[in-house]
């Protein structure tokens, strides 16, 4: 898989191969361009393999025929109720007005969606909210059969299931036997490994030509337009053409510890995306002048860490959704006092995790618990284990709260105080403290028997043994980088458009700001901005490089 002699000037070039990337790769083919995709990792798919796919995409098709009613005003509303004035008119209103059409075109490719059913936004009760679901779809099932050896070249573990079927989604996140094998037979999978596999089986039909180990690190340019990229891969560095544009898709920067210091409004640790995510596509943006956005913000999450290692060489982390949802488990800082709303969606929770305390001036709730009993563990499970099974030997436990409390080294007392007061807020149904349970996407991951009542995410904790996780404040990617405009054209500082440079996904200026919308707010705009780039990547005119131009170059 690396590159021939003929293979070193296409008409577009994209780099990563996440959905974003792909997604611009298959629109730009589509088009008729001659594409090429350069992925630095050596396998493909990015943070995209390690997620659940699913995109927020508001008035879509597949909402539209369960008779669902959305529309382009409540969209925009939504997004503008909680903008804090950091989202671009022009840029929201791109992604709502795309996804009609991108939806109609991913008919004709491999990649079918469907809609989640019921999955509320995570704000529904803000103006154009919608409670009862309709915004988030997900890949339909698909089978890797016929992808040949590029089978075995994604990133990530197989998942054979749909989001209706994990725990998230209201599933037990286990097949039935006879499911279970008919679809490892069949090499049928589900989530954000079937999304890539679908892209991909669209990008080798339409003749694209994609490279796995290839690193982009410099952008070339000529006549002040960009040309081509430098890239390093398992034959040195060489220098590939661009006779239409190049697409930055190459993720965010969550992995560069300098880069995070510098740009993100908060700490992190134990990133929950795929450790090659370290800023290659916004120094190239910068290095040629990009005017950049957004950069403070993240997809942030609370993860915690397991033992062992993973694919990546790297301590895995585990995304902290349910456990705290669920009831008989709540949230405490290193007072052992509660600090937010444990079931808010998970990127709310990283204001949470940046509270400066002005006197101390640290970071009030890092560290942080979630605290919980054998009554959770026995009818939910979590941290992997099923219901009624053992809870993992990993995690800290004792018979009483106070002697939970010195194993994570917080004040007994106040521990012991705060698990009273949620328990008579718990057999209240009510929360005056942090409105726990008011929001129709409170308990939506919790207990679905019970949902949307009071009891989907309300529990007390009173049966032992009791048990602490750590919970770190982590991302799943950054969503700053260089401005674009509407049609994912790079911007420089000046305001003018950088020819022949576009970028979709993380890399690029967040067009929802610090706004996540509802489940899949990061693919939902990473899909609409990879299409727009690769159909205007692949429609440029006058940006072709003349024979002994790119003889020059390659020289």
């Amino acid at each position: 898989m690396s590159i021939s002699a003929d293979s070193s000037v296409y008409d577009v070039i994209v780099l990563g191969s996440g959905a974003s990337g792909l997604c611009a790769a298959l629109a730009a083919a589509d088009a008729g361009a001659r594409v090429g995709v350069f992925e630095k990792a050596p396998v493909l798919g990015g943070t995209t393999c390690l997620s659940s796919a699913v995109a927020w995409m508001p008035n879509n098709r597949y909402a539209r025929e369960k008779g669902i009613e959305d529309s382009r005003a409540d969209a925009l509303a939504y997004l503008e109720s909680l903008s804090n004035g950091m989202i671009l008119p022009e840029m929201v209103e791109a992604f709502v007005d795309t996804i009609p059409v991108l939806l109609d075109w991913l008919e004709t490719t491999p990649l079918k969606m469907s809609l989640v059913p019921g999955y509320p936004d995570y704000h529904p009760e803000q103006p154009g909210g919608k409670p009862g679901g309709g915004r988030s779809i997900e890949p339909q099932l698909f089978s890797l059969q016929g992808l040949g050896e590029w089978a075995g070249c994604l990133g990530g573990t197989p998942r054979r299931m749909l989001v209706g079927e994990t725990p998230i989604g209201g599933g037990t996140g286990f097949l039935p036997p006879e499911t279970a094998a008919q679809r490892e037979e069949e090499q049928v999978e589900g989530l954000g490994r079937a999304m890539v596999a679908a892209l991909l089986q669209g990008c080798l039909d339409k003749g694209v030509e994609v490279h796995v180990g290839e690193r982009a690190t410099e952008l070339l340019i000529e006549d002040e337009a960009v040309r081509g990229v430098v890239l390093e891969g398992p034959d040195g560095r060489h220098e590939v053409l661009a006779r239409q544009g190049v697409v930055l898709a190459t993720g965010g920067f969550e992995w560069d510890k300098d880069l995070a210091r510098d740009f993100l409004r908060g700490p992190i640790s134990h990133p929950a995306s795929v450790p090659t995510n370290t800023g290659d596509g916004l120094r190239m943006a910068m290095r040629v002048g990009a005017a950049l956005g957004n950069m403070r913000e993240a997809w942030w999450v609370p993860v915690c860490t397991l033992p062992g290692e993973n694919a990546y060489g790297s301590q895995p982390v585990y995304l902290v959704q349910r456990e705290r949802t669920v009831p008989h488990s709540i949230m405490v800082n290193r007072e052992g006092k509660r600090f937010a709303n444990e079931a808010a969606n998970y990127n709310a929770m990283g204001g949470a995790f940046h509270e400066l305390d002005p006197t101390s001036f640290d970071y009030r709730n890092i560290p942080c618990w979630v605290v919980f009993d054998a009554q959770m563990m026995e009818r939910f499970g979590g941290f992997g284990s099923a219901p009624g099974a053992p809870v993992p030997s990993w995690i800290p436990r004792s018979d009483s709260i106070a002697g939970l409390a010195g194993l994570i080294g917080v004040p007994a007392g106040a521990l012991e105080q705060t698990v009273e007061r949620w328990n008579g807020h718990a057999r209240k149904g009510l929360d005056p403290d942090f409105r726990r349970g008011e929001s129709a996407f409170d308990g939506y991951v919790g207990n679905r028997d019970a949902y949307p009542g009071a009891e989907s995410t309300f529990g007390s904790l009173e049966q032992g043994p009791f048990y602490a996780v750590e919970l770190h404040s982590s991302t799943l990617g950054t969503k700053g980088g260089p401005r674009t405009t509407p049609q994912s054209e790079v911007l420089s500082v000046d305001g003018r458009v950088i020819p022949g440079l576009f970028a979709a996904g993380n890399v690029m200026a967040g067009p929802t700001g610090m706004v996540y919308g509802g489940a899949g707010g990061t693919l939902g705009p990473g899909l609409v901005f990879g299409y727009l780039a690769g159909r205007a990547a692949a429609g440029r005119t006058g940006a072709d490089v003349q024979p002994e131009s790119a003889a020059a170059m390659l020289a």
